[in-house]
């Protein structure tokens, strides 16, 4: 069944507070995105979520706080109408704004960080969107929210023989990146995966 993913971060304020607070206005968003692929005979989209992870933070200015990391996949269950997956990461970018990101160092800390993963198999090179995104099969932050919701998701371009699924990138990754492996939380009020 094709996807959409979007990975989820914040490190500054309340990270936890903020990510609880944007889950909701995320989710009416990616499922007004994804409905319009559904035919009414195959049902609604629906979102799964991974738990929260506390991350360290890579690249970037150094002496930021840790992350808190998360995910969440939309299973699509139809092909009506073309994605427009410049216009989910136009509210995407809006929402961040919201939550008040502003985008002053690159990789520098942030009160929300939304990053589009994949739509389906949608494939872009272009200025403003890379898809799937160019870097995720390097980002443990990524990678382990991802394999948290289904370990055996195989994102878009791993698809080669054999397929390398999230839990296996991740796996492989772990060993050669220098932060700490991703922590997992506790389930908390307003995210109870």
């Amino acid at each position: 069944m094709p996807t959409l993913a979007v990975a989820l971060g914040a490190n500054l304020a309340d990270p936890a507070a903020t990510l609880v607070a944007a889950r909701p206005l995320l989710e009416a968003r990616l499922l007004r995105a994804a409905g319009t692929l559904v035919s009414p005979s195959r049902g609604a989209p629906r979102c799964r979520w991974s738990p929260l992870f506390r991350t360290d933070p890579v690249g970037g200015p150094a002496g930021q706080p840790p992350y808190l990391n998360a995910a969440v996949l939309v299973e699509l269950s139809g092909d009506r109408v073309p994605p427009d997956p410049r216009r989910l990461l136009g509210q995407l970018l809006a929402l961040e704004a919201a939550f008040g990101r502003e985008r002053r160092v690159r990789w520098g800390a942030r009160s929300l960080d939304l990053d589009l993963l994949w739509w389906g198999e949608e494939r872009i090179r272009a200025p403003d969107l890379e898809l799937p995104h160019p870097r995720l099969q390097e980002r443990t932050f990524v990678l382990a929210p991802l394999a948290a919701i289904d370990p055996w998701l195989v994102p878009p371009g791993q698809e080669r023989i054999p397929p390398r699924d999230v839990a296996s990138l991740l796996a492989d990754l772990l060993p050669r990146r220098p932060e700490a492996p991703p922590g997992r939380l506790p389930p908390r009020p307003g995210w109870p995966e």
